[in-house]
């Protein structure tokens, strides 16, 4: 029997838009290889907020094996402000009843017992409009990126980002399009390389009531030959993601599963086969423990 919290998360499942092709398996993902250090260098964020409404962040990350890196980036959006935008979703549950998910809170409010039949949801989300961001790195890399979001096509978000080394000169320019709808999330990256060469990636995922299926296809414009291929499918709600992905022209293949047992548990699983190489299948484990609001413990 489904419980009113499950008939709730299944209905907002529903509602929101798939996960980019990248983020199919994130749960499960980011759980076994974030927060280790053995895995992954060492990085440092800090982000402030001038009066003007310049946004600053500077970012320092130390490598097992190279040196320090860092970068000072600024962005100014030129909308400011806030959107709201609701969504009412029909799920009936028992009155004087109350639940809790992982993405909210819901309780029946006083009154004459009476059950409730709509749960209203107000997101927030950045007014369409344009952003510059530009940063500065220890490679001497100065990077300018425009950002229109929601501004050509709703739902369409377009980046243009320029590459430029004082000291060598032009080091490329980049064209992406993040394109998202309530069942399809769509992407194209273009690399138009200093030395002429043209590169694309793209990308797209379809969602139906949790289940998502998606693909990604790189493709080398002077070469006019297909670069990658990959594909996945998943399925998602609140509590638990499993997934599928075949990667590096359907060659390397991966299965993973993540859960939140609890409020403070967490666990997941990943196991993968080469087949090119024909290894046996790897297997990985991990498991995360919330001590406080501010503290952790992952194994």
């Amino acid at each position: 029997m489904v419980s009113p919290v499950q008939k709730v998360e299944q209905a907002i499942v529903a509602k929101l838009p798939p996960p980019a092709f990248a983020d199919i398996a994130k749960a499960s993902n980011d759980l076994i290889n974030k927060d280790f250090y053995h895995n992954a260098a060492a990085a440092l964020e800090v982000k402030l907020k001038a009066p003007n409404g310049v946004n600053f962040t500077v970012k320092g990350v130390s490598a097992h094996d190279g040196p320090l890196s860092s970068s000072l980036e600024g962005k100014k959006s030129l909308s400011n402000g806030i959107t709201p935008v609701y969504y009412s979703l029909a799920v009936p549950f028992l009155a004087n009843q109350y639940f809790s998910s992982t993405i909210f809170h819901l309780t029946e409010p006083p009154g004459d017992g009476r059950s409730m039949n709509t749960v209203n949801l107000r997101l927030i989300r950045g007014r369409t409009g344009i952003s510059i961001t530009q940063s500065w790195n220890t490679a001497n890399a100065l990077q300018t990126k425009v950002e229109l979001n929601d501004t050509l096509a709703s739902g369409l978000k377009a980046e243009v980002l320029s590459n430029f080394n004082p000291a060598a000169g032009n080091k490329g320019q980049k064209l992406n399009l993040h394109f998202k709808q309530s069942i399809f999330h769509g992407r194209f990256f273009g690399d138009f390389h200093p030395s002429g060469s043209v590169s694309a990636v793209a990308d797209a995922v379809l969602s139906h009531e949790g289940f998502v299926v998606g693909g990604e296809v790189g493709y080398d414009v002077q070469k006019a030959a297909i670069t990658k291929y990959s594909a996945a499918v998943g399925y998602t709600t609140f509590s638990y993601n499993a997934a599928i992905t075949a990667t590096n022209a359907l060659q390397l293949f991966a299965a993973s599963y993540y859960q939140r047992v609890n409020s403070a548990v967490e666990a997941g699983a990943k196991a993968t086969w080469d087949a090119k190489q024909g290894s046996n299948v790897g297997l990985e484990l991990a498991a995360k423990y919330k001590i406080d609001t501010v503290s952790f413990a992952k194994v």
